[in-house]
């Protein structure tokens, strides 16, 4: 039992430090991409952002789904990574078909796999409402800074 859960804690954790590391670098890209994503056209970038951002979400799930599997097989929980991909990302995504079990001395490790798999989708989902949420408040300072800027109209009096 402890060795499950020693197990399971480790890969909750490298999955989460995979998940912190790839935030980061979508970070990096967006700052660097910052002035040409507050310009106009504000929307079509917006939609590019929520895309991008989806991808890497994704990404990220997938990793979680692949770290996961390959420890099983390398355990030699299932025969095939097949087998064991399948097994993770039913877990992992809280599915639980149930048509494929982990043997007795490793149950544990399914229940880690979901809990890692709920976790992960609520940083995952925060992660994507924070970066539409900087970029769109990027794009209205912008435009408030522009109109700031711009000389007021004059109206001739009558």
């Amino acid at each position: 039992m402890f060795i499950q859960i020693a197990i399971g804690t480790v890969l909750m954790l490298l999955t989460i430090l995979v998940a912190g590391v790839a935030f980061w670098a979508l970070e990096i890209l967006l700052s660097r991409s910052h002035s040409w994503l507050t310009r106009e056209p504000h929307r079509p970038k917006l939609a590019l952002v929520l895309s991008v951002t989806v991808i890497w979400v994704l990404g990220m799930v997938t990793a979680g789904v692949w770290i996961w599997a390959l420890t099983l097989r390398a355990l030699d929980i299932f025969v095939t990574v097949e087998a064991a991909v399948y097994f993770s990302l039913v877990s992992y995504t809280t599915l639980g078909y149930g048509d494929v079990l982990l043997p007795q001395d490793w149950r544990l490790l399914g229940g880690m796999a979901a809990a890692n798999g709920l976790l992960s989708m609520g940083l995952l989902t925060a992660m994507l409402v924070e970066v539409l949420r900087h970029v769109r408040i990027s794009q209205m300072e912008w435009l408030r800074e522009r109109r700031a800027a711009e000389p007021a109209a004059i109206i001739p009096r009558s």
